[in-house]
């Protein structure tokens, strides 16, 4: 695998909210990856990081060499070239986690206008209104990822 290119949003249905994340991947050869996944409960950067969080770890995993990401959260992108810290406690470990994975590839990220990522956007809106069904045990998708006490 070599160059991909991705396109992320992250969305929230409210702030905090029902949320999703899409992703589109584009391949040098013409492939491409749609990703949309519901993420729970969380706020509208979060749900970018995460967004931005998926791209990384399938570029990583198709062995890619490198990756250009374009975001429409200028939090995200601003964050991710240094032009701002990332001082909220809420988004540092994902901050961190997308540098770590950034230093396996070589990584670009620039600011989209929403009407550029329109096909991220819908991937994203869609996930966060499609709740994944019920679990057979019962218990809630929430309740079944949170650590035991």
């Amino acid at each position: 695998m070599s160059d991909l290119v991705a396109y992320v949003d992250g969305g929230s249905l409210g702030n905090p909210g029902p949320s999703g994340i899409g992703v589109v991947i584009d391949d040098p050869r013409g492939g491409r990856i749609r990703i949309a996944k519901w993420i729970g409960r969380q706020d509208n950067n979060v749900a970018e990081y995460l967004a931005l969080l998926e791209a990384l770890q399938c570029a990583v995993a198709l062995n890619a060499r490198a990756i250009h990401v374009y975001s429409d959260s200028e939090v995200v992108v601003r964050q991710m070239t240094g032009q701002y810290r990332c001082r909220s406690s809420r988004l540092y470990s994902l901050h961190w986690i997308c540098r770590k994975l950034t230093r396996s590839l070589a990584f670009s990220i620039s600011h989209v206008r929403r009407e550029h990522n329109t096909e991220a956007n819908h991937l994203a809106s869609t996930a966060a209104r499609k709740e994944p069904a019920p679990r057979a045990d019962g218990m809630s998708h929430a309740a079944a990822l949170s650590p035991a006490r």
